[in-house]
């Protein structure tokens, strides 16, 4: 790896010698607690601390025996992609008296275990939080019952804790995302989606019961990534007389041609009153009111199963390390914490601060402050309910907005796609036409990027008409690579002629370059002088001014399944190795990030130049691999990663090195990269995201209309929306320019490139590790009513 500058505080100076950590799983199993055992062993073993595995969570920890054992880099290998905890889960009573926290502490002293990492829920947490607060004292009846000797008080005299939530229910405040919640989504979504197709055949309403008996963000999220009717979760109570209100919406869809109805009803859901709504008494009230078909189906623990999404992998992955960092920087002052995610940053918060908060809710809505409630619960959930309640309901004409301007008519917007197909497009798209129809405006849908823009095809488009949007992959509208350069008079000629007043583009690097092309044509043409805004969407990620784009998360998925079925075809054929070739361009985000999650042990990108000497370091590491238990070997490479070593090549070179060792298969995924259906990452993402770059529109519109016309010629009318680190945020497209490499399509930047090194330690390669971006212990955020609307996605 390239030198790091002198100023970056280094991993490689943290030592966890001498010391020993304790990994258990507690509470309710979720998908991607393994990656975090995986991450927290090889971590741990990594910095030369000894790691133990605690099966059955607090009570192996009180029964000890063989229920805490020392573990080694190969007892982590295959558990990645496995489902549940394999470490298992249990409830203790016993830990919950003094006695049994007794024996635990006894146990833990027996094998030098002063660091524990708690991988649980609130509750989990809080017992280890009390664990730690008693510890002294526990170690003292140890010493004065004869159990242990006074030299052990001494020597263990302190207990770090570092916990990591593990609950599908994302429940826990002071993260935005759990994990587990990702992997609960598509199980929820694929369930939605199979329903979609057998309810439209019979015109059928499917009320669906999702876990969430506090929190009602699965309930919440799966209704705003399918675009369901109607939502019940206990943060939110529906109004008085929501039973009325509920049926004439039904039966105005139905009316509407809409040939189904998905109602979503989290388990937990209750009226104004704190009754219980249940999605038995939801059906009947449909029966009887309506006379519609109606089917309940309670999705119950398939939303605990299957196999981890991507995200969940790289969430546990990062969260592990970050776990093992914060436990070798503890000091007796340090209170315990739990590290969590926040945007798309790592972060350490004091765990009670987390654990208070979180009760804080349930106190809310038990006194019937449900406001209260649902700000509690962080911008995060604030700004998909919002979003949620603009989008699922249309309100009367007479109820839209009337612009107190002196303008006659409403303005009118276009939204187009450019580039290459990304799943989410859609659901971008939807989410736009609804806000924008939603804020006064007339909605414009443009066919075929900029290239049909040239040539008319322009048409109105109705609230009606993106019905279903949200599941569909690849682009409803066509998108065409094409820049608007060579066709400027004709698109100003269709501007003018359709009276567009502001565009909305929706893409990825060639949505950048031709909306920096309208802005530098306004010299020429004021029929650009209109706002004009961007939302990324691309496969490839490789948009300035994001971290993120709309389809990466999607095609990363698809990379991580296809890479689990690759390995679980290499566990017949022992000493075998493959070698992926993902899309991306010169991006290597795909590359770099489904390495990450499907566990590779290189992966090539363009971003960080490699050599003959790097691919023999690689060739020598797999051999020794294989002495192992582990004898297959995974590495991807991006397609433009380097023009000399291509995926043949590097093919040829590992078959000719593993002769007699390993051999070797090649796999270029290709264009499956781009298909299939959005992930809820990227149906809500794409949701979020564009609902608030039409407001901005909405606000932009206002502040330029003069005289009868809208005139905008200012930089910051010209915007890129994207996430930041935390937040998102409007940029001028031109302040963009110097972020971005143009000959290579790709940000000069990227902050994915500081996950490089993880990877490599994951894989059991010497390497150093940035940590400058972690070791601050910040205090959970509580946010005014008005911040949710200024940034968390």
């Amino acid at each position: 790896m390239a030198d790091q500058p002198a100023d970056k505080k280094l991993f490689e100076n943290l030592s966890g010698a001498g010391k020993a950590i304790g990994v258990l799983t507690s509470g309710g199993d979720a998908q991607g607690m393994n990656a975090a055992v995986r991450a927290v062993v090889r971590m741990g073993i990594y910095v030369e601390a000894k790691v133990y595995f605690i099966y059955e969570g607090y009570q192996g920890m009180v029964d000890g025996g063989d229920n805490i054992v020392e573990v080694s880099w190969e007892s982590v290998s295959s558990i990645l992609q496995v489902g549940g905890t394999v470490i298992g889960s249990a409830r203790c009573k016993e830990f919950r008296t003094r006695e049994g926290r007794l024996k635990a502490a006894f146990n833990l002293i027996q094998r030098g275990i002063t660091n524990l990492c708690v991988i649980g829920g609130d509750g989990s947490l809080t017992g280890a939080n009390l664990f730690r607060e008693e510890w002294s004292g526990l170690l003292e009846e140890l010493a004065q019952s004869g159990k242990i000797e006074e030299e052990a008080v001494k020597k263990y005299v302190y207990l770090n804790i570092v916990g990591m939530v593990g609950s599908i229910d994302n429940d826990f405040c002071g993260t935005d995302m759990t994990i587990g919640t990702d992997s609960a989504l598509h199980r929820i979504i694929e369930v939605v989606d199979a329903i979609m197709t057998t309810a439209q055949s019979h015109q059928r309403t499917f009320v669906l019961e999702v876990m969430g008996r506090h929190c009602g963000y699965l309930a919440l999220v799966s209704a705003l990534a399918c675009g369901a009717d109607w939502v019940f979760i206990p943060e939110y109570p529906p109004e008085e007389g929501w039973e009325e209100q509920m049926c004439v919406k039904l039966s105005e869809n139905r009316a509407r041609k809409k040939r189904l109805n998905i109602i979503i009803v989290a388990e937990g859901a209750i009226d104004s009153h704190n009754k219980p709504i249940t999605s038995e008494k939801v059906k009947d009230l449909v029966v009887q009111q309506l006379g519609f078909d109606t089917r309940v189906t309670i999705l119950g623990h398939v939303q605990r199963g299957g196999t981890p999404s991507a995200f969940d992998r790289i969430l546990a992955s990062r969260m592990g390390v970050e776990a093992v960092l914060a436990l070798l920087e503890a000091t007796p002052d340090t209170p315990a914490c739990v590290v969590s995610l926040s945007g798309n940053q790592a972060v350490r918060l004091p765990l009670m601060e987390c654990v208070q908060m979180t009760q804080e809710v349930q106190k809310a809505m038990d006194e019937r402050k449900f406001c209260e409630a649902v700000r509690l619960r962080g911008r995060s959930f604030e700004n998909n309910l919002n979003t949620y309640k603009l989008l699922s309901h249309r309100r009367p004409d007479a109820e839209l907005p009337k612009d107190d301007l002196s303008c006659s008519t409403n303005f009118n917007v276009a939204v187009l796609n450019v580039g290459a197909p990304a799943a989410g497009m859609n659901a971008a798209v939807r989410s736009a036409v609804r806000v924008g129809i939603t804020e006064g405006h007339n909605m414009f849908a443009v066919i075929d990027g900029f290239e049909g823009f040239a040539r008319g095809q322009i048409k109105e488009i109705s609230w009606g008409d993106v019905g279903g949007w949200t599941g569909q992959g690849g682009s409803l509208l066509g998108t065409k690579r094409t820049l608007p350069a060579k066709y400027l008079e004709k698109i100003a000629d269709q501007m003018r002629a359709n009276n567009i007043n502001a565009l909305m583009v929706i893409g990825g690097f060639e949505a950048y370059l031709g909306l920096l092309e309208l802005s530098a044509a306004r010299e020429k043409y004021d029929e650009f002088c209109v706002p004009m805004v961007m939302v990324p969407a691309t496969v490839s990620n490789n948009v300035p001014g994001s971290d993120f784009s709309i389809g990466a998360d999607t095609a990363l998925n698809t990379i991580t399944d296809t890479c689990d079925r690759i390995k679980q075809s290499a566990s017949g054929t022992k000493r075998r190795v493959f070698i992926i070739e993902t899309m991306g361009g010169y991006c290597g985000y795909l590359a770099n990030m489904g390495g990450l999650a499907a566990g590779a042990d290189a992966a090539y990108v363009f971003e960080e130049q490699f050599d003959i000497r790097e691919l023999q370091a690689n060739v020598e590491h797999l051999t020794e691999k294989m002495k192992t238990s582990i004898q297959r070997g995974l590495v991807l490479r991006n397609e433009n990663s380097n023009e000399n070593y291509t995926t043949d090549f590097i093919y040829q070179l590992y078959s000719e090195e593993g002769k007699g060792v390993f051999d070797c298969r090649k796999n270029v995924l290709g264009h499956m990269q781009q298909g299939g259906a959005p992930s809820p990452f990227d149906r809500n993402f794409g949701t979020k995201i564009s609902a608030k770059a039409v407001q901005w529109i909405s606000k932009k519109l206002k502040e330029t209309y003069r005289k009868g016309k809208v005139f905008a010629n200012t930089q910051d009318s010209v915007c890129l929306l994207g996430m930041r680190r935390r937040n998102l945020l409007f940029q001028p497209v031109v302040d963009l320019k110097d972020q971005a490499d143009f000959v290579h399509r790709i940000p000069k930047e990227q902050w994915w490139l500081k996950l490089r090194p993880l990877m490599k330690i994951l894989a059991k390669y010497k390497t150093s590790y940035d940590v400058s971006d972690s070791g601050q212990l910040e205090h959970v955020a509580r946010h005014s009513p008005k911040e949710a609307e200024t940034g968390a996605i």
